[in-house]
């Protein structure tokens, strides 16, 4: 059994994170990683501090997902790298623990719908090309003279 490591997020630094922080601790998190960054950010030194630290068997326990994945497709991708790395996820207001049955079941969902819209974007992207290409547009950047 590893450990299990907290990751809390507030968007500016002037918020507090004590109602996280306390949420964590009481979860039994051993060690907590703090960012103070917009979720649209991509810079999230401490997120990629605790992945660098994660071992197999440890827990990564957040307060809420939003906290951790700036997207579906972003809390997917961290999912799937704790599942392949045998790193367990729980969010404690959402209710999702990866360790049990029905907190996978939840992720594989999620996932699927992910991929579902992902393919959708691709197939609409490719009409539109096409219904432009038979109009005569080609699309790109203009040729230099």
């Amino acid at each position: 059994m590893g450990d299990r490591l907290g990751y809390e997020r507030v968007s500016t630094p002037d918020q507090s994170t004590d109602l996280q922080r306390d949420a964590l601790v009481d979860a039994g998190c051993t060690r907590v990683f703090t960012d103070h960054a917009s979720g649209a950010s991509t810079s999230r030194p401490q997120l990629d501090a605790m992945r660098a630290y994660l071992r197999e068997g440890d827990t990564v326990v957040v307060w809420r997902l939003d906290r951790l994945g700036r997207s579906v497709a972003d809390l997917i991708a961290l999912a799937d790298e704790f599942s392949q790395r045998g790193v367990e996820l729980v969010s404690l207001h959402d209710q999702i623990d990866t360790t049990t049955a029905n907190g996978r079941f939840f992720f594989q969902v999620i996932a699927a719908f992910a991929e579902l819209e992902r393919n959708l974007i691709v197939e609409r992207t490719r009409a539109g090309l096409a219904a432009a290409r038979a109009r005569g547009r080609v699309g790109g950047r203009p040729r230099a003279s």
